[in-house]
């Protein structure tokens, strides 16, 4: 699909909604106790600091004037308490919102990280996985601010509003009317600039999320980049992908950056006026010195919570693309889930059915249409034929990785979408071409399947698939160190290692996808016997384009033209001279 390529930018059209926070709120109402003990220090810190003009009033309305030193020193003294009490305030609350902050980014990541593991294939076949990254790390990191101190900053700067407004009418009420002359100019302006600035933050996240998948994808084939020479090439990619990134920024840092001038700008000519109306206006015989000083005091505080509140903005237009993209992800629906009244899988035998089963991974492309057929528990069976038959996707069903789109997959009898995935896939173990190897050590990676196996299981497993011996000849043994996907580890070993993990695991059914094709011809002929033993009392099925690893099996099934066209053992199909004994000769030569 289109979207799944690192230039094409992921469309959000929804115009600005607050459902966003709503739903948002849900991740700060955990701590709402330690929220309310913030707010109600920065709401006292704030009272106690809007005494600050009034003191000055009086210190140059009476003391000043009366020459009064001991008084004046006081006033003073009461100044500077205000001010130590508003740091004391301020730094306990600021402790708290920090400790906040990070437990609502815990919580978001965690139910992203949670939800990313339940989603199917299908999703992460249509996207970068550079894409989904960024909205785990990146995203969640943004947000996390205007959740804690950004609900805290704003209903204490509405507080602040409030009480530096009653403040400013008790003292002088014509010249408050002056100082809130500025606020319909600023009004406006906000208006103009909202959805504009919110479509540039949005196509920053888009810009971000690209240049993170091209990143990611680079990082991921720097070998084969280095192999053919394309360093200077994906170095122009980046250029140009960077280069849209900075550009959008930039954009939308100039819409940012029209508030706070506008707010400057519009303080700066309210406080001039609150001298010229005090002065030539209202007249210095209706109006102290000192009134005037301290309504100037208060214009400048009136602004400052403005001023806050317009970078609050900023970060909340910011904030809402980044959380339409959170809950974008949290929102994609589990396509592949247990049903309500989905029970436990019964310990399987391992009788394997086809009822008419169609599938399409898309409505433009049919893999399979109308495929029956019954595999026997304890039958081994392979699975061959062209390239993009549908071999993998037969296997692909067994273990419910996808639905199908008509027919059934019934496993001793019981319809598997029928059953919890748990019990299903528990009892279930794959080997691919490829598989993965985790950062850690080896005796880790090997009890994946199996958290609570023994040393002695763990060993057993390893010898039984020829692993033990290069295990023993690393420096740790088991407990060597292995870096992240296993690079310290030829192709082989780690294909070995995963043998030993599936083993471990014990598997009712077993698939081997291509999980040969990585190990040398000796290494081969080794694990074979181990595999003989890994087969035995075992449902499998086994993909290989080597066919020479197939001929023993019970049954080899040919899947071409959206079925199985050819079924038999291999003296069978070879005595029939169809595909397979095109296919088998052909490989042969």
């Amino acid at each position: 699909m289109a979207r799944n390529k690192y230039d094409v930018d992921e469309q959000l059209e929804s115009p600005f909604d607050i459902r966003h926070f709503k739903r948002a709120i849900v991740y700060v109402k955990k701590y709402k106790a330690q929220m309310i003990l913030a707010l109600f220090l920065s709401i006292l810190a704030v009272v106690i600091g809007l005494f600050a003009p009034v003191l000055t009033q009086y210190a140059i309305d009476n003391s000043m004037k009366n020459k009064d030193i001991p008084q004046l020193l006081f006033i003073a003294f009461l100044l500077l308490i205000t001010i130590i009490v508003n740091i004391i305030f301020t730094t306990i609350r600021s402790k708290i919102m920090t400790r906040v902050g990070q437990d609502i980014i815990y919580d978001i990541r965690k139910d992203l990280f949670k939800h990313l593991q339940d989603l199917s294939f299908e999703y992460y076949d249509n996207r970068p996985h550079g894409k989904i990254l960024v909205r785990v790390i990146n995203y969640v990191n943004s947000v996390s601010d205007v959740l804690s101190n950004g609900i805290i900053n704003f209903i204490l700067e509405i507080f602040n509003l409030v009480f530096i407004v009653v403040f400013m009418f008790a003292m002088h009420w014509q010249m408050a009317l002056v100082i809130l002359a500025g606020v319909p100019f600023l009004m406006a302006i906000i208006m103009f600039i909202k959805n504009k600035q919110r479509r540039a933050w949005q196509a920053v996240s888009n810009k971000s999320s690209n240049l993170n998948a091209y990143l990611h994808e680079g990082l991921e084939g720097v070998k084969v980049t280095q192999l053919f020479v394309r360093e200077d090439e994906n170095a122009g990619i980046f250029q140009k992908l960077s280069e849209a990134y900075r550009d959008k920024w930039m954009v939308a840092v100039t819409y940012n950056n029209l508030l706070w001038p506008s707010v400057d700008t519009i303080s700066v000519v309210i406080s001039a006026a609150i001298y010229l109306t005090g002065l030539l206006v209202i007249g210095p015989a209706s109006i102290s010195l000192g009134t005037i000083v301290a309504m100037g005091g208060y214009a400048s505080r009136f602004w400052q919570p403005i001023m806050n509140l317009s970078n609050l903005f900023n970060s909340v237009i910011n904030t809402v693309s980044y959380l339409e993209r959170i809950f974008e992800t949290l929102d994609e629906p589990v396509k592949i889930k247990d049903k309500e009244n989905a029970i436990e899988m019964p310990p399987i035998k391992g009788d394997v059915t086809f009822e008419n089963v169609t599938f399409a991974y898309d409505e433009s492309k049919t893999v399979l249409e109308n495929l029956s057929f019954t595999v026997k528990s304890g039958e081994s069976v392979a699975l061959v034929g062209p390239t993009g038959a549908g071999k993998t996707t037969i296997v692909n069903l067994i273990s419910r990785f996808y639905d199908t789109s008509k027919g059934r997959v019934l496993i001793d009898g019981i319809d598997i979408s029928d059953v919890t995935l748990h019990s299903l896939r528990s009892q279930m173990g794959i080997m691919l071409q490829d598989s993965v190897i985790f950062s850690g050590n080896i005796a880790d990676n090997i009890r994946y399947g199996k958290l609570d196996a023994t040393d002695d299981e763990m060993k057993k497993a390893c010898c039984t698939v020829r692993a033990d011996s290069f295990i023993n000849e690393m420096p740790d043994g088991y407990n060597s160190a292995i870096i992240e996907r296993g690079a310290s580890l030829s192709q082989g070993q780690r294909q070995l290692i995963a043998f030993a993990r599936t083993l471990i695991s014990d598997p009712k059914i077993l698939v081997l996808d291509e999980a040969t094709s990585s190990i040398d011809a000796k290494t081969e002929r080794l694990l074979q016997e181990g595999l003989n033993e890994l087969l035995k009392g075992r449902t499998s099925f086994i993909i290989a384009h080597r066919l020479s690893t197939i001929k023993n099996c019970d049954k080899i099934m040919y899947v071409s033209n959206k079925g199985i066209t050819e079924c038999g053992t291999h003296d069978e199909l070879m005595a029939k001279k169809g595909d397979y004994y095109k296919l088998y000769t052909a490989s042969e030569q």
